[in-house]
């Protein structure tokens, strides 16, 4: 989306939506770092 707000002139809101974007991306690689390490504690083996 960001991409798409560059190509039409609306800096503002590409640089808005690329942060938002980049925070999200953290946010999930968290979660998914926390849920593998939870994971594995629990000793379950993989499907």
């Amino acid at each position: 989306m960001a991409l798409i707000a560059a190509a039409l002139g609306f800096t503002g809101i590409a640089g808005t939506a690329s942060s938002i974007a980049q925070v999200l991306f953290f946010i999930f690689i968290v979660f998914f770092v926390v849920a593998m390490i939870a994971r594995a504690l629990r000793g379950r083996p993989p499907m």
